[in-house]
């Protein structure tokens, strides 16, 4: 009770209410949490992602009036490919710009998915009454260069490729996959192993902001003396949601997703859906090969890796629709 008394009068979120019976004091601390939103929060195209922010920021301004201070993380997979392929396709147009790199074009979707993300929650806040001041920070996450990741690139990016261009990018170092109508270009999925901005994207938290931070995973770039250089990857969002959520020691982990609880033998006949399991449960799950290795997998991970870290901290992943009873522990799959 008193180290969370200390945490809570150090980010200035105490509220001090005088006993009805006169007897004493009831301290009242708002919970940290780190949300994760999926795809399904930001849609595709610009006009989609305009309309589902809007729905997104009514979601996140239903948790701020159940008493939750939000840092919020999100995805950009298919963002990033857009910004990824407008680059090098201007490139080919304009011979004297050369190819933007993986890093850079991460740095654009979250200068520009942010945008979005905090001006429609602002607006929504604002329409309730609510000041709240939110913020976008551009993320970079240190990855390790030795990570075996690099050696076994498995996230695809960018449009279709002809055999031609294929071998144009092998060339140049690329690896490519072949795909149904030609090829794709791969790159790595390293494991975050720190958030260079995360004094930043505290200092905001604790003076009650709303922060909007890792979107995509973070930049991945590595430590080289004094530099921070752009690696050629692409960080697993939740991932980096749980990193984040350690470093800040919230309380909560809430990932958003498009269902309501994790299921056991998924979309088969003996589908189970999970209401709560501890760590150990978790990761024999994990080891059984329950969950998806692209969807459901990264998102359990990231709980397992957050909660066994510290006594009493708590994950939810549960449907974006169901934010906050998830967040109130009425739905989702809770590990802790």
């Amino acid at each position: 009770m008193i180290s969370c008394l200390h945490k809570w009068l150090k980010r200035g979120k105490i509220e001090v209410l005088k006993a009805s019976e006169g007897k004493g004091y009831l301290f009242y601390g708002k919970e940290e949490v780190v949300v994760a939103l999926g795809h399904k929060a930001l849609g595709t195209t610009l006009p989609e992602q305009k309309s589902a922010v809007k729905k997104t920021a009514a979601i996140i301004a239903d948790l701020v009036e159940a008493g939750a201070e939000l840092v919020i993380t999100h995805s950009n997979a298919p963002q990033v490919g857009m910004i990824h392929t407008a680059m090098n396709e201007f490139g080919k147009v304009h011979s004297d710009y050369t190819a933007v790199p993986m890093s850079v074009c991460s740095a654009m979707s979250q200068g520009y998915i942010g945008y979005d993300i905090q001006n429609a929650i602002r607006a929504e806040l604002l329409r309730r009454g609510i000041f709240k001041p939110v913020s976008t920070i551009i993320t970079q996450v240190t990855v390790d260069p030795y990570d075996d990741a690099f050696h076994e690139p498995v996230k695809v990016i960018g449009r279709v490729l002809t055999e031609e261009e294929a071998e144009l990018e092998e060339q140049k170092g690329n690896y490519v996959t072949k795909v149904e109508g030609g090829y794709r270009r791969i790159v790595a999925a390293p494991k975050p192993q720190d958030v260079v901005e995360i004094d930043a994207i505290r200092t905001l938290s604790d003076a009650g902001q709303i922060v909007i931070a890792c979107g995509g995973g973070g930049i991945p770039v590595l430590e080289q003396q004094a530099s921070l250089n752009g690696a050629s990857a692409v960080i697993e969002k939740d991932l980096v949601s749980g990193k984040l959520a350690e470093l800040l020691d919230a309380e909560e982990l809430l990932i958003l997703t498009s269902v309501e609880k994790v299921s056991l033998n998924y979309q088969s006949d003996k589908e189970e859906k999970i209401e709560k399991m501890d760590v150990e449960t978790a990761k024999k799950y994990m080891q059984e090969n329950q969950f998806g290795a692209s969807t459901m997998l990264p998102k359990v991970e990231a709980a397992v890796s957050f909660v066994e870290k510290k006594a009493g901290r708590k994950a939810v992943i549960t449907s974006i629709d169901r934010a906050k009873e998830g967040f109130l522990g009425k739905t989702g799959t809770v590990i802790e």
